[in-house]
């Protein structure tokens, strides 16, 4: 059984950063892709970040590039999103999510099979 744990979330000023971290278990971490996603208040859930299995490819929304960095250390089972330049459009719940049906980067929630159970990310203004 896989599980995620995200951590790292918190209230921040906008301009501020946060690193939010996801460590994984049950499973050979290092096989797959990996994403961030998000969902603020009556939204739907969003891609924010992905990352192939060796973190040579990346992938970034529009409203987060330049600005969020998305890494992995699989000897550590962990995937990270480095959040700089946040803005209050930024609140919202963020989730990692662990894709197992392929190899490639998905940027669709339905594309994702494990999820962790979230953590807040509030940036006032």
């Amino acid at each position: 059984q896989v599980q995620l744990v995200e951590s790292g979330g918190g209230l921040v000023q906008a301009g501020g950063s946060l690193r939010l971290s996801c460590a994984a278990s049950g499973r050979t971490f290092g096989d797959y892709p990996m994403g961030w996603f998000r969902q603020a208040p009556g939204k739907e859930r969003e891609i924010v970040a992905a990352i192939s299995w060796s973190g040579g490819s990346t992938y970034y929304a529009p409203s987060v590039k330049g600005r969020f960095t998305i890494s992995r250390d699989n000897a550590k089972n962990t995937v990270y999103l480095q959040m700089n330049s946040l803005k209050p459009e930024d609140t919202a719940v963020y989730y990692c999510a662990l894709r197992i049906s392929r190899l490639r980067i998905g940027t669709a929630a339905d594309e994702y099979e494990y999820w962790g159970q979230g953590t807040q990310v509030t940036v006032s203004s």
